[in-house]
């Protein structure tokens, strides 16, 4: 549905009826009662409906339909200190797929940055997919009864990629958040205390 943006009130920032919201540009979870009211009638006065409010933190808009569908949505996961360039990029693209409603190709990602992180942390480049996976258990890089994690990510990462089969939000939700904790494990904890000095 298209909406005729003087219609609609959009022509000036206005006082909203406050939402809280998950940002799906910085990712903060913020509450916002300014943006461009969605009225109830076609020439925007009424009851509100929808709109686009402002984020507080990073001055993005998100948009809410009649249906309250956000766009948007919120962003999945939190920003990992420490990571290589490359698994920087793919972890954040991992969290935009989410964000954008790409959930089958957030899936995918999550299995390739298993891939990107064994060969950052020494395997040898073009090993099947499962000897990346056990390199990275074999070499003690996954957390103690965290083999699972990686086995899950694995199983569905296979669906999505050998199958014809969609995957959901609660799938890719599911799997960034164990290479969020993966993500840590190896980079982002190991670099937050720094080594003391050895004392002469």
């Amino acid at each position: 549905m298209f909406f005729n943006i003087k219609q609609h009130n959009y022509q000036y920032l206005q006082i909203l009826d406050t939402k809280s919201f998950n940002c799906g540009y910085c990712g903060d979870k913020v509450s916002s009662n300014k943006g461009y009211k969605i009225g109830q009638h076609n020439d925007g006065s009424g009851r509100q409906v929808g709109g686009v409010y402002i984020c507080p933190s990073c001055q993005g808009p998100t948009f809410f339909t009649l249906n309250n569908l956000q766009i948007p949505g919120g962003k999945v996961g939190s920003k990992v200190k420490y990571l290589p360039d490359n698994l920087s990029q793919l972890y954040e693209e991992a969290r935009n797929c989410v964000v954008n409603d790409c959930n089958t190709a957030a899936v995918l990602l999550s299995r390739k940055m298993l891939m990107h992180i064994a060969v950052e942390v020494g395997a040898e480049e073009g090993l099947k997919f499962i000897e990346y996976v056990n390199y990275l258990s074999e070499k003690g890089y996954i957390p103690p009864n965290g083999r699972h994690w990686i086995d899950h990510i694995r199983k569905k990462g296979n669906e999505a990629n050998h199958e014809i089969v969609l995957m959901s939000q609660q799938h890719a939700s599911e799997l960034l958040f164990f290479i969020e904790m993966l993500l840590r494990f190896i980079y982002e904890f190991p670099n937050a205390i720094q080594e003391d000095p050895v004392e002469v």
